[in-house]
Formats: C-alpha cells, structure tokens, sequence
C-alpha cells in the first residue's frame, strides 16, 4: 500500500491546452433543455428517455438494461440495486443519486457531470466515460475494470478502494480528491494528472504510472514503492 498526500490546489474547469505541460481533460458543458417530469411506470429493457426529469425517484431494483438517457435530469434518486447494463446517458446531469449495488456494466456516459453522489459498490466495468465530470460526494467500491476513461475529471470526491485495475485513463484529472487503496493493477495512463490528489493512496499498480503527473511532495513520498518495484533497498 502507498499513501501520499498531494499539494492543495484551485478547481477550475479545464479547457482544451495544456496545464504545467499536461494536457487538460476537455468537460462536458451540459446545458438542458425543458424538461417533462417522469411518469412512473419504471424503467424498461431499451427504453428511451429524452428531456426527462426524474425527481426524487425510486428506481431501487428497477432494471433498464440497453436504456438511453438523453438531456435527463436525474435529481436525488435511489438507485439500490438498480440494473442499468449497457446503458447510455448523453448531455445528462446526475445530482445527489445515491444507492448500494448499482450495476452500470458497460454503461456509455457521455458529456455527463455526476454531482454529490453517494454510491457504494458501484458495477461499471467494461463501461466508457467521455466528457465526464465527477464532482463532490463519495463512491465507494467503485469498481472502473477495462473501463475506458477520456476526459474525465474527479473533482472534490471521495473514492474509497475504487479499482482502476486494466482501464485505460487518458486526459484524467483527479482535483482535490481523496484516493483510498486505490488500485491501478494493469491500468494504461496518457496525461492522467494526480498532483492535487489531497490523499493518494495507492494499495497495487504503483508501477502503472507511467503516464501520470505527480507533485514532488508526491514523488519523496511514492519513492520507497518506486524503490521496491526495481528491486532498490533503502538503508541507512
């Protein structure tokens, strides 16, 4: 396990250049249009919802895999043990959704921002995240294998054990987050930028960096893993 504490810094949005030399994750700019309040009736099998507002919904145990969310608002919803496999959500807004044992298999989120959650045990492996912003709130067990990440920002959040184990992280920036035995096992990272993490720490996949930026307090405080990994022993 590798703890390490990042140096503080602003929370900005990202934009298109370059920040200390690393590319900047590009984030979504979801603007919705009027929205029709959802109906009930639950969730279908392929359903299809456009401009639709679910608020305060239960969707506990409802399934709607293959369903498509576009410019949808969904407001405070319980999502426990809700079955959205290979669902998408375009141009939609997530706030305050909250729920255990959420199944979003090979889920598609695109242009996307994720506000206040509070998950735990959260299935998306296979899924892919395309302008993505993540803010505030805590995911717990967030489980990301072979899930593929382009433009995606974590910003204020609280991801404890959330496995990044074979996903590939390009343009992915984590402001101010706290990082809890994160795991990075076999995980493949082009301009992936940590050095704002207030609390890294890293349980396996240290070696798996390249390709990431850290703070130099981060590095002082990684270098006895580094070590380890090429087989260096640190003695007085």
């Amino acid at each position: 396990m590798v703890r390490s504490s990042g140096s503080g810094g602003g929370t900005g949005r990202a934009g298109r250049g370059a920040k200390g030399g690393v590319a900047e994750a590009r984030c979504p700019e979801v603007r919705l249009p009027p929205l029709v309040a959802y109906e009930g009736g639950g969730l279908e099998p392929d359903g299809d919802y456009d401009g639709v507002r679910f608020d305060g919904v239960d969707l506990a145990d409802e399934s709607g895999p293959g369903a498509r969310f576009m410019d949808c608002a969904l407001d405070g919803c319980a999502l426990d043990r809700t079955e959205l496999v290979r669902a998408r959500f375009i141009d939609s807004v997530l706030t305050g959704v909250r729920g255990v044992g959420t199944d979003l298999a090979g889920v598609a989120l695109r242009d996307v921002e994720i506000v206040d959650a509070r998950l735990g045990g959260v299935q998306m492996h296979g899924a892919v995240l395309e302008r993505v912003l993540i803010r505030g709130g805590k995911i717990d067990y967030l489980n990301l294998r072979k899930a593929r990440l382009k433009d995606v920002v974590f910003e204020g959040c609280v991801l404890s054990e959330p496995d990044f184990g074979d996903a590939q992280l390009t343009r992915v920036e984590f402001r101010d987050c706290v990082l809890k035995r994160a795991d990075f096992s076999a995980a493949r990272m082009e301009s992936v930028d940590l050095r704002t993490v207030a609390e890294l720490d890293i349980a396996r996949g240290v070696e798996r960096l390249a390709g990431a930026v850290i703070s130099p307090s981060q590095l002082m405080e990684l270098a006895p893993a580094f070590a380890a990994q090429i087989g260096v022993r640190v003695e007085v």
